[in-house]
Parts: C-alpha cells; sequence; structure tokens
C-alpha cells in the first residue's frame, strides 16, 4: 500500500533535527555570508576544514616622528567618511630611568587619507603644544589617554552629534564618558558623568551604531578577578578581558556583560622553566561590524601574553625599569560574533610578531588600529582589498604598517585536492543569482549543488549539472548547464551543498540581477 504525504508535511518531516524538534531554515535573504564559523555549517567531510587567513605584511603607511607623536603612539581609529579616510590616534612620551618611568603628555591626533595609502597630517591650529598651535592635534589633556571616534550612522542622528567617541577618564569616579562634534575636530562631552562604571577601561574602549540591530554598542576592558568582577575558572589573579553594553541613545548604557568564547579562552598553557600568565589575556578588542557582511561581527583583539623571560638584549635595555615592559609580549588574534556576546575565538595568531631581528617583540606592538578599510593599492582596475594598520616600534620609533587581505578573506573553506565537502543547514533565499568568492590551484575547482532539505539535489541544480568554477575571483556567478537563474528557489528552503578540491571557498551571496 503506498501512503501519499503532502509535500508540506515532508518539508516538515526532513527539517526535523536528531532530537525530533524541528530545525527552523535560516533566512539569509541577500545576505553575504562568510565562512568565518560554522552557523550555516550542517556537515563537513573529507578534508575539508575552516582555515584561518593572516594578512599580507606591505610597507609602514605612517611613521610617528613629530615632537608630539613621542614614542608612544598607539590606540590607532581608522574609518572611511565619504571620499576621505579618517585617523585619529594617541601622541604620548615615555621616559624611563632606574626609579620608574614617566608619562609627561597625552594628545589626540588626527590625519587624514584620499587612498588609505598616503595619509597627511593636517596644520588645525587648535592645541598649543610646546609653544606652537601648526600641528595635528585635536586635543590634549586626561582624555586623550584612548580617545576613540566614530561616525554614528543612526539616521535619526542630529548634525551636532554627528561624530561621536567614548572616552574614558579616571576621576573623580572611574568610567566611560561620551563626547560628540559635528566635524569630527572639535569635540565637546555629551554628559558631565560617565555613562559606563563597571570595568577597568584601560584601553582602546570603543562604540559604533549598529544598523543591523538598531542601538548602539561598546566594548570596553574589563579585569576578570580584579575589584568587583568575577573570577576566571581556578585562577586569582586578574585577567584582561571584554565586557559588553547597548544603548538606544548612546547616554543611557545597559549593565555590562562579559563576553563568551567558543572554544573557551580559559584554557592553560605553560612554558618550562618559565612563570607565565596561566590564560592568552585580551588588551584590546577593535570588534566592529564588517561593512560588506554587517550582521557578523569581526574583532581583532591584542593578545596578551604576560612573563614569559627569554628576551632579546634589545628588550632588556628597553625594561630595565619596569619589568612587564620587556617580559610581557602582544600579538594580534581575531573572534567573531553574530549576536555580539558569544564569540568564536580563533586560538591562533592572526597577526604575529615576525623574526626577531625585524624588532616586534616588545610588549605595545603589534596592536591592530581599529577599523578595517577597503583600499586599492594598485592602478586603476586593479580589485580592491581590505588594508589593516598594525603599530610597531612602541618605546622606540612608533609606526603603522599596512596589512592586506582580499575582500572576505579571514577564514575559507579549504580542502586539498583529494577534496572535502560542506553541506549547510536548511537556507531560504532572495535573489536570482548565486555569487562566489573563492581561489583555485590551476588544478582545483568548487562545484555547487542545491537540494532539497532532505538531502535530494534538485533537478538541474544538481552537482553534475554545474559549470566549473576555477581561478581566483571575488564575485563569479554559479551556473548549471550555462543557467545561472535561481529565482524558481527563492523564498523556499534549500540546502547548498559545496565540493571544494585544492580551493579556497570565503563567502557566497544570492542576489538579484536584473
Amino acid at each position: 500500500m503506498k501512503i501519499l504525504v503532502p509535500a508540506g508535511l515532508a518539508i516538515v518531516a526532513c527539517l526535523l533535527s536528531e532530537n525530533g524538534i524541528a530545525a527552523e531554515p535560516v533566512n539569509i535573504g541577500s545576505r553575504r555570508e562568510l565562512f568565518i564559523d560554522k552557523h550555516l555549517v550542517e556537515t563537513m567531510t573529507g578534508a575539508a576544514r575552516l582555515q584561518l587567513h593572516r594578512p599580507r605584511k606591505t610597507d609602514d603607511v605612517f611613521v610617528h616622528d613629530t615632537a608630539w607623536e613621542g614614542n608612544r603612539s598607539m590606540y590607532h581609529t581608522v574609518f572611511r567618511d565619504g571620499d576621505i579616510y579618517r585617523m585619529y590616534y594617541r601622541g604620548s612620551e615615555i621616559t624611563v630611568d632606574g626609579k620608574g618611568y614617566g608619562i609627561p603628555y597625552n594628545v589626540t591626533c588626527y590625519a587624514e587619507s584620499r587612498d588609505g595609502i598616503h595619509w597627511r597630517r593636517p596644520e588645525l591650529g587648535l592645541v598649543s603644544f610646546r609653544g606652537s598651535t601648526k600641528n595635528n592635534i585635536i586635543l590634549s589633556g586626561e582624555i586623550c589617554h584612548a580617545f576613540v571616534p566614530f561616525k554614528d550612522t543612526n539616521p535619526d542622528c542630529p548634525g551636532q552629534h554627528l561624530y561621536k567617541a567614548i572616552v574614558p577618564i579616571y576621576k573623580p569616579t572611574r568610567g566611560l564618558h561620551v563626547y560628540s562634534s559635528p566635524d569630527g575636530i572639535r569635540w565637546k562631552p555629551m554628559s558631565d558623568k560617565p555613562v559606563i562604571t563597571t570595568g577597568y577601561f584601560d584601553s582602546q574602549n570603543l562604540a559604533f551604531w549598529d544598523s543591523v540591530r538598531r542601538r548602539y554598542v561598546g566594548f570596553h576592558r574589563a579585569l576578570r578577578g580584579g575589584p568587583g568582577m568575577i573570577k576566571p575558572p581556578s585562577h586569582e589573579a586578574s585577567t584582561k578581558d571584554v565586557m559588553t553594553a547597548t544603548s538606544s541613545d548612546f547616554l543611557k548604557w545597559s549593565e555590562p556583560d562579559w563576553l563568551t568564547y567558543s572554544p573557551s579562552r580559559w584554557t592553560r598553557f605553560s612554558t618550562p622553566k618559565t612563570s607565565v600568565s596561566p590564560y592568552v589575556q585580551l588588551y584590546t578588542n577593535q570588534v566592529q561590524p564588517y561593512h560588506r557582511a554587517p550582521h557578523i561581527y569581526l574583532g581583532f583583539p591584542t593578545r596578551y601574553v604576560a612573563g614569559r623571560k627569554k628576551l632579546t638584549d634589545l628588550n632588556r635595555r628597553l625594561s630595565k625599569s619596569v619589568e612587564y615592559f620587556g617580559v610581557d609580549y602582544t600579538d594580534g588574534g581575531f573572534m567573531t560574533s553574530r549576536d555580539g556576546k558569544r564569540f568564536q575565538f580563533w586560538d591562533e595568531a592572526f597577526i604575529r610578531p615576525g623574526p626577531a631581528d625585524e624588532e616586534r617583540w616588545v610588549y605595545g606592538d603589534n596592536f591592530q588600529a581599529l577599523g578595517v578599510l577597503e583600499t586599492r593599492s594598485g592602478p586603476p582596475g586593479r580589485r580592491r582589498e581590505l588594508s589593516m594598520y598594525v603599530g610597531e616600534g612602541f618605546w622606540r620609533q612608533c609606526r603603522l604598517r599596512r596589512h592586506v587581505l582580499r575582500l572576505d578573506g579571514f577564514v575559507s573553506v579549504q580542502a586539498p585536492l583529494s577534496g572535502g565537502e560542506v553541506l549547510t543547514r536548511p537556507l531560504v533565499f532572495d535573489g536570482n543569482r548565486l555569487e562566489l568568492n573563492f581561489s583555485t590551484s590551476a588544478a582545483g575547482k568548487i562545484g555547487v549543488e542545491i537540494q532539497q532539505p532532505d538531502g535530494r539535489p534538485i533537478k538541474g541544480f544538481a552537482l553534475a549539472d554545474c559549470d566549473e568554477l576555477f581561478g581566483d575571483s571575488l564575485d563569479e556567478i554559479v551556473s548549471w548547464h550555462d543557467n545561472p537563474k535561481v529565482e524558481g528557489l527563492a523564498g523556499r528552503p534549500v540546502r547548498l551543498r559545496f565540493v571544494v578540491r585544492d580551493a579556497d571557498l570565503f563567502s557566497f551571496r544570492f542576489f538579484s540581477e536584473r
């Protein structure tokens, strides 16, 4: 006897998870989706894996060689604003002698660029430094330890508050204060009291307008195990970490929460014959929405490793007065989130210090600037890339080196020539074309199959029907027997099966081509 099951019931049945609970299809609409985690992955088989990609170092693009920038310039912030790129950073000097160290001044400086590569210091005439206003300083004093601005893209933001900043001030009450500006140059406080007081704040704290969730989001430094803070597992000392809070108006903020990490960051490591902090700590966080996929947060935290006693002679000379200047090290990490609280934390460095003779094995080096810029480094017609800026030469001659990465190129589904596959969870999309960002070897290739939720290939979209994809493209349109049209599948649950051979698949999106 043949039992006929209505099509709707068949779809529901095939969407049931192993425990019998209906697995809701993920509605991705026409969003660009990056393989920065396994959020959309049902299975990954063969030799397929998620591979973190490190950016390529290029040249120094900004050297802090003015008197007011000193040997302690850091906490850079960069963002695009119309036809220009803006940069804000701290200028500061540290003096070291046998009794300790001193910091005679902190200032906030401004620079700008037309291409993200060549930067200039406009002579603003706003703040006097050693008797002259011929400089690019916009602020001075206690607010300049880490003055971190952004352009407010909230459509309801009034013009006089178009640029905003979050600022740590330590007296009389330690906390984060908020400032605003109509032009990004001239700043005023928005409140005479701190808006967030739970935290420690002695780093590059940040905030932004989240256009997807329609709220302001902030991330700031706090100490687990510090005064009033929770302690990390089995560890008594305070540990540098990150908290987050949200606001609807930038003045009233929620009580901060700790970030959580997967896999857990609370994993011990040790080195022989040394006393090492049992945790890799986070000094900065550098979390922002990714501009090509703003529902995804990307973070580029500075990882802080304390107490490693193996020093070069250079580091010993630099650290005679304060031990942690020489026995602690910093490099760059990578983490991602889809809700702003739970982060996928990669346990390998995104930015490594590099060869010892290049002198980046010093506490304060390898701090990545806040902000990832889309730039073009070649002649017109050369494809665009991502520029990231990393500090070097701390305590000596501070400078910024540009690092570059392909668009969406943080993580890929990677497999050797023997091949690997990724099958997505059931998805619902909007659009009439499927676009991939990928790179293959000369022998490699990628194939795409669109399936029913139960895993059956949809007629005309089977793997055998897919036209071969190979080469290196940011936006290749997939076709099956020369037919790229997928609008007939839009709005209903489907799965995507990607077969990868000696290739990297970085992202995909459905979109409407007229």
